[in-house]
């Protein structure tokens, strides 16, 4: 028995719209994990570092929040931590100088994280390159000096950021572990994520006040990195200390 098919213009021009469709939202899905890589670069151009060649960078993100940071201050002071990278929103930290001002005095390592809170993959290049300016500015006020080091507020960047912090003078700087902190999942949970670490990971935590349990849980987490005889460097002296990796992004 044969079968014969017939389809009219309209059909074919419904299956191709279709098709067309799918294959933009297959796109759209795969550079949205690209994005969530946890470094990139640019070929032949700035790089942003996730992950160097020993040690180990302990680092937090602080975006907002008026309780928890000074709590972890007191904790990483009491475990005598030493190397430490605080990455503060100039927002927060304008709100915020004396605890600024009490992490310089502790020889903690600064970092930006922007100004305000935004994922810089939906701005335009000029309200990124402001973002950053303005979070530069607010650092300058704060007697915050020779600040390097930059991270995107959401951990979302591309190549743009990449460039404008390039231009701007500053390294971009992600994270190889994320102890996801944030998601209040339990000290216990939070120690066994960051006990994953090896020599070369940069290690993010957070001192915003969504992390309700972080200053509880960093005691087990720093005494897991001791006794596997990592040495903690702030994010600068990884950087410096050998060949940093990045990911290439188209």
């Amino acid at each position: 028995m044969n079968f014969f098919y017939v389809m009219n213009a309209k059909s074919i021009k419904t299956v191709f719209v279709i098709v067309i469709a799918a294959f933009f939202t297959a796109w759209f899905f795969y550079m949205e994990n690209m994005v969530q890589l946890p470094a990139f670069s640019a070929k032949d151009g700035p790089k942003a570092i996730y992950k160097g060649e020993k040690d180990l960078a302990l680092t937090f993100n602080i975006g907002w929040g008026d309780e928890k940071a000074e709590p972890i201050l007191d904790v990483l002071k009491k475990e005598k931590a030493g190397a430490v990278t605080f990455f503060l929103s100039g927002s927060w930290a304008e709100r915020h100088p004396d605890l600024v001002n009490r992490m310089v005095k502790e020889g903690y390592e600064i970092g930006m994280l922007g100004y305000e809170y935004k994922d810089y993959t939906d701005l335009e290049e000029d309200k990124i390159r402001r973002d950053i300016l303005k979070a530069q500015e607010a650092f300058k006020k704060l007697n915050v000096k020779n600040i390097e080091l930059l991270r995107a507020p959401t951990g979302h960047f591309d190549q743009r950021t990449l460039k404008i912090a390039e231009r701007l003078g500053y390294t971009v700087v992600h994270w190889s572990l994320d102890t996801k902190d944030w998601t209040n999942p339990g000290t216990e949970v939070i120690a066994e994520n960051a006990a994953k670490a090896k020599k070369g990971d940069i290690l993010l935590m957070h001192a915003s006040d969504s992390a309700k349990q972080t200053a509880e849980a960093l005691p087990l987490v720093l005494k897991d990195i001791r006794s596997k005889n990592l040495k903690m460097v702030t994010a600068s002296e990884m950087i410096a200390n050998g060949d940093s990796k990045s990911a290439e992004i188209k």
